[in-house]
């Protein structure tokens, strides 16, 4: 129990930063809509969604290879050099050659007039793949309260950039203030990227003390091993990334145009702003990714520990159902005050929050499907998430060209929703041929069902004042509320008196 206890408050010391990070950000969604066209926001979107996917290449599943090889080789400095030398080189290899073929890269991302953001995009890039293997250092030397300190560290200095850039320069230089003469209030994308840059240094420069532990030592052999491991890993990942990030990635370039549009400049404009709109919107999902991932970080050692136990099982159908039921109050909650949560981005945003329902259900069976694969993980099945993952790659690439051209954004959000349910679907009956477990299947669809009229309800009656509305979704939500203690609190309260 004391290795469990410890693992548990590990856990949760590492999760905390990222999940409290994930949560901050959002409120930088504001503060960006608010003051950055719906144009230029579809740049910051666009971006930010190849930083996620290239960072998958970048670290070419290295991490979880040392990791691996930590735990067999009796050398660990080895270990540690071999990984981290692997990706300096790269790293340096990606910059390198991308510096030098920068015109063409920004022409095929359509940048030409921004290489900038691009130069800005890559060194952001190439810091936080350097900082992965540090990361994981700490990590796996159990020192999780400076993991945590420079976590936070990261996310708060970049916040405060992007208020210093994002508000208080944009005041200084409209009074005149000599100092601020340098900055350009007409190009605040700019400054978004240059806060992440200037934090990343800051994180990179508390990690020097990790870094400087590097010794030339390294083993070719071992190096050659830890890329064959890590090779299924990065796959899975990328498939991973093509379902989270390719909508956004995708859109301007494969999104119809109205035919009355026919300068290219105001073709670009369109595009980016249908896709900042996109990117706003789907913010708001958010809600539910953080529950997830909170859930993540504290279910995988739960379910672990749980695994050689007799009522295993039993314990991992009740996780699902309280799951699914938390997920689906969630869920009403966001959409019963979204006359409060609109007010998160701009009112030229607004205009696409009929995507935020899909998206939210799109990520209530994105964590059913992170639930659902226990089976594959402690079956030591791990191919099959690999493959599951691929599945939905070819989902989201086959219906973001089909859809996206003739629903545009909304055409994104279904092929999201699609694309989790399906993976959903498919770890379902994998796990049942494989490792079954009788999920409360009845419940768990009576809540779901249950959500989506409430929600049908709440989307059909109008009731023109906001104070009176928020009342009328309220006492829809105490509904979903009193039918699930009546169906499952209940009897969990029975059973801890």
């Amino acid at each position: 129990m004391s290795d469990i206890t410890t693992l548990a408050k590990q856990t949760a010391i590492y999760g905390i930063p990222t999940i409290v990070g994930r949560f901050l950000n959002y409120f930088l969604v504001p503060l960006y809509t608010y003051n950055i066209a719906t144009q230029n926001y579809g740049i910051v979107s666009e971006l930010y969604a190849y930083i996620a996917f290239l960072m998958v290449i970048l670290t070419y599943g290295m991490e979880t290879a040392f990791f691996r090889y930590w735990q067999t080789e009796n050398n660990k400095q080895i270990v540690y050099n071999t990984a981290l030398l692997s990706l300096i080189v790269s790293t340096s290899l990606f910059i390198i050659i991308t510096f030098l073929f920068i015109n063409p890269i920004s022409s095929l991302l359509e940048y030409e007039n921004h290489k900038n953001y691009i130069v800005l995009f890559l060194l952001i890039l190439a810091l936080d793949a350097l900082r992965a293997i540090p990361y994981a250092l700490l990590r796996q030397l159990q020192k999780a309260k400076r993991f945590a300190f420079i976590k936070t560290m990261d996310i708060f200095s970049n916040i405060a950039f992007n208020l210093f850039f994002i508000l208080l320069c944009p005041i200084l230089y409209k009074n005149q203030n000599i100092l601020f003469s340098w900055f350009n209030p007409n190009d605040l994308v700019l400054y978004i990227f240059v806060s992440n840059l200037l934090a990343s240094l800051i994180a990179c420069l508390l990690l020097l003390p990790e870094f400087l532990k590097f010794r030339y030592n390294v083993s070719f052999s071992l190096l050659k091993k830890m890329l064959i491991y890590g090779f299924p890993v990065m796959i899975g990942g990328l498939a991973g990334m093509i379902n989270e990030t390719f909508d956004r990635i995708a859109l301007k370039h494969i999104i119809s145009v109205p035919s009355n549009i026919t300068d290219a400049k105001d073709v670009m404009d369109y595009k980016m702003s249908q896709l900042g709109i996109y990117g706003a919107c789907y913010k708001l999902s958010i809600i539910i990714s953080l529950f997830i991932q909170a859930f993540k970080f504290a279910a995988e050692p739960f379910f672990f520990s749980k695994m050689k136990k007799e009522d295993a099982k039993k314990t991992y159908s009740n996780v699902m159902t309280f799951f699914v039921m938390f997920l689906s109050l969630v869920f009403l909650g966001v959409m019963g005050y979204m006359d409060i949560f609109k007010y998160f981005i701009g009112q030229d945003y607004r205009i696409g929050l009929k995507v935020v329902p899909i998206l939210l259900g799109a990520n209530i069976f994105l964590g059913i499907y992170y639930n659902l694969s226990i089976w594959y993980k402690v079956t030591d099945k791990t191919k099959f998430g690999a493959i599951i993952s691929i599945i939905g790659a070819v989902i989201t690439l086959t219906l973001n060209y089909v859809l996206i051209p003739i629903f545009g954004y909304m055409g994104a959000g279904w092929t999201t929703f699609i694309c989790y349910f399906s993976i959903a679907i498919i770890c379902y009956f994998l796990g049942q041929k494989f490792y079954k477990i009788n999920y409360n299947i009845k419940h768990i669809i009576i809540y779901m069902f249950s959500a989506l009229i409430l929600f049908i309800i709440m989307y059909n009656v109008k009731i023109n004042n906001s104070i009176l509305s928020i009342l009328f979704n309220t006492i829809l939500i105490l509904i979903f509320i009193i039918e699930a203690y009546f169906l499952d609190i209940r009897k969990l309260i029975i059973q801890k008196k």
